[in-house]
């Protein structure tokens, strides 16, 4: 388990979020991602899409609230040992929540993330804090 505060949890999920692919950044549309400690009455589940899918949205959709991507800070801190742990596991997260966004069944989501997870690695290496960027 690595121990963070809320505080550096958060910075750690923006720099998750930095570094995805500018392409899904930008199908994250009309989405908000917040961090809660976690998901009463279900202590493992890491991250959760709560939203209207792109592909339920019609022409009366304008003026809605975004949808919503919760990250849950302790299950996520439970199962990671390093910050950098933390970092890819919130991608992965957020990815997989955002593939919720698409109405997409989650089976689908496991055959495409290894692809869209190793395009995000290769054009946006995470970066230990401290360091300059590449």
């Amino acid at each position: 388990m690595v121990d963070l505060t809320p505080e550096d949890f958060d910075e750690l999920v923006a720099r998750a979020l930095d570094t995805l692919p500018a392409e899904l950044a930008a199908l994250m549309s009309n989405v908000a991602v917040f961090v809660e400690e976690q998901k009463p009455g279900s202590p493992r589940l890491l991250g959760l899409y709560e939203g209207v899918p792109l592909t339920s949205r019609g022409h009366y959709y304008s003026g809605h609230l975004p949808d919503r991507i919760t990250i849950f800070r302790k299950p996520i801190q439970r199962q990671c040992t390093t910050r950098e742990q933390v970092v890819e596991q919130v991608r992965i997260t957020v990815v997989r929540a955002d593939f919720m966004n698409w109405d997409t069944d989650s089976s689908e989501y496991d055959k495409m993330a290894p692809c869209v997870l190793k395009i995000q690695l290769l054009r946006s290496p995470v970066v230990p804090p401290g360091s300059a960027k590449p």
